[in-house]
C-alpha cells in the first residue's frame, strides 16, 4: 500500500503531512509526486502565508526514500533517471515555494527526509530527533540534485560526514552544524512549529516574499544590478507598508493584507 500526502489549512497556514507510518513515513515514488502536486498548489494561493511540513505521528520525519520500489523503479539508469526526477521536482517545489516554510521534525529525518527538511526555511525537531543518510551502508549514492540543498545548508565539511561515515547525528550535533534551526523538548515540537508559522504570519506577507527571494539570489554570491536594486524598494508602493508604519506611530497590531 502507498502512502499519501495529507494537506489540512487552518487559516493562513497550511499543513503538508508526508504519510506512510508503516515505514517510519519513508516516501514511496506515488508520494514524491504528490508532493510537488499539493505544494505548487499551496504556494499559488494568496490566502495562505505560511506552510508547515511534517510526518505523520511522532516516530518519524521521514526516514528516507521507500527502500523496497528501488529493485524495481531504480534497477536500471533510464528508471532511475525518471524516480530521482520525481524526487527532484518534490525538492524543487519546496525550494521554489514563495511562501515560509517550517518543518515539524519528530523522530527520524535521514535520506529524502533530510532532503524534504533541508529545503525549507526553518526546521524545528525535537530532542530525540535524528539526522543522516546512511546510504553508503545500501551502496548507492545520493543523486547530485538532491545534494544541493543539504551542501548550502550544512556546508561540505557536514556533507563529508553524512555521507563518507553514513553517521546518525542527534539533534545537537545537528544544530551545532546547521541542520536544524531550533530543538525543543520532545513534547513541545508541535507548538514551537506553529508559534514559528504565527509570528511569520504576523509580519507582511510581500515582505516574507522578497525575503525569500533576496536570500536565495544573495547566496548566488553573483553583485546585484542596479535595477534588482531598485526593485528591493519595491515595498514603498504598498498598502501594507504604510499600514505597518501607521500601526507603529499609533503603537497598534497592523493588519497586512498581502497588498
Amino acid at each position: 500500500m502507498s502512502g499519501r500526502i495529507g494537506c489540512t489549512r487552518d487559516r493562513e497556514v497550511a499543513t503538508v503531512t508526508l504519510s506512510n507510518p508503516a515505514k517510519l513515513n519513508a516516501v514511496d515514488s506515488a508520494m514524491w509526486q504528490q508532493l510537488a502536486q499539493v505544494v505548487s498548489g499551496l504556494a499559488a494561493d494568496p490566502q495562505l502565508r505560511c506552510l508547515v511540513l511534517r510526518g505523520e505521528g511522532e516516530q518519524a520525519f521521514a526516514a528516507g526514500g521507500d527502500i523496497e520500489e528501488f529493485s524495481t523503479q531504480r534497477d536500471t539508469v533510464d528508471r532511475a533517471m525518471a524516480y530521482h526526477a520525481q524526487a527532484g521536482a518534490a525538492l524543487q517545489a519546496i525550494g521554489d515555494c514563495p511562501l515560509p516554510t517550517v518543518a515539524l521534525i519528530h523522530g527520524a529525518c535521514i535520506g529524502g527526509g533530510l532532503e524534504i527538511a533541508a529545503q525549507c526555511d526553518l526546521r524545528i525537531c525535537g530532542e530525540s530527533a535524528r539526522f543522516g543518510a546512511p546510504i553508503n551502508r545500501l551502496g548507492f549514492s545520493m543523486y547530485p540534485v538532491e545534494m544541493q540543498a543539504l551542501l548550502r545548508l550544512a556546508g561540505a565539511a557536514t556533507m563529508r560526514e553524512l555521507l563518507l561515515e553514513g553517521r546518525i547525528m542527534g539533534a545537537a550535533e545537528a544544530l551545532s552544524k546547521g541542520l536544524v534551526t531550533r530543538v525543543v523538548g520532545d513534547g513541545e515540537v508541535a507548538a514551537e512549529a506553529y508559534a514559528t508559522a504565527r509570528r511569520i504570519c504576523q509580519g507582511a506577507p510581500l515582505v516574507a516574499r522578497w525575503h525569500k527571494q533576496l536570500l536565495q539570489r544573495l547566496q548566488e554570491n553573483q553583485p546585484l544590478s542596479a535595477g534588482e536594486l531598485r526593485d528591493s524598494f519595491a515595498f514603498l508602493e504598498t498598502e501594507d507598508y504604510r499600514e505597518g508604519l501607521a500601526a507603529f506611530l499609533a503603537k497598534r497590531a497592523p493588519r497586512f493584507r498581502g497588498c
